[in-house]
């Protein structure tokens, strides 16, 4: 059975001892809106910015809206160690078919940068994405500015594929470059997920 017939998107949940990942909701909105108010450096290389309760609210429903479509799994993510909550990331542009997705969106407030948080998150998304969702290829996106987001995938053992020049628009109407890296089955299987489990 593919697994999109058998995942329930409403309900995925993925979790170790450090941290839980779980479905975003609507309500939500009251525990990540603090970051909109709080922490707006968070929003600089984001495409969909959320630096206000407006574009939280807004960053929420659309998210939703593709989980709903098939074509995203979005997560709230909460620090089990402290029982808050860091941030959200997400599964996105989900292909069944080609068996390929990308890992983003992904922020964590200023408290969890830098901490457990990542590496546990990204151990298992990809430990879900090529041991129960049946995914050959993982692709990661990052504004080619953005050197602290490109390290941290890097630190995963993602491989640099190239940049796509000029191809999105940031929020405040300037163009990015978009660097690409990716991470294979293969690749997961032979050295990374031994490799990423002893970073967590």
């Amino acid at each position: 059975m593919h697994m999109q017939q058998s995942l329930n998107f409403n309900s995925i949940i993925l979790e170790n001892e450090r941290v839980r990942l779980e479905p975003l909701q609507e309500e939500h909105f009251s525990s990540l809106v603090r970051f909109s108010l709080e922490e707006p450096s968070l929003w600089k290389y984001a495409l969909q910015a959320g630096d206000s309760p407006e574009k939280i609210k807004i960053y929420i429903d659309s998210a939703i809206q593709d989980r709903l479509s098939g074509h995203a799994i979005p997560f709230l993510v909460i620090d089990k160690r402290t029982n808050t909550v860091a941030g959200s990331t997400r599964f996105y542009s989900i292909n069944w078919f080609q068996k390929t997705a990308s890992i983003g969106y992904t922020w964590y407030g200023k408290d969890y940068q830098r901490t457990h948080v990542n590496s546990n998150c990204k151990f298992l998304m990809l430990e879900a994405a090529f041991e129960q969702m049946g995914m050959e290829r993982i692709e990661f996106r990052a504004d080619a500015l953005n050197t602290a987001s490109i390290d941290a995938i890097k630190r995963l053992g993602a491989q640099i594929e190239g940049v796509l020049r000029q191809n999105m628009i940031r929020p405040d109407g300037t163009r990015r470059d978009s660097i690409v890296l990716s991470i294979l089955k293969e690749e997961w299987f032979n050295t990374l997920k031994f490799n990423l489990l002893n970073r967590c």
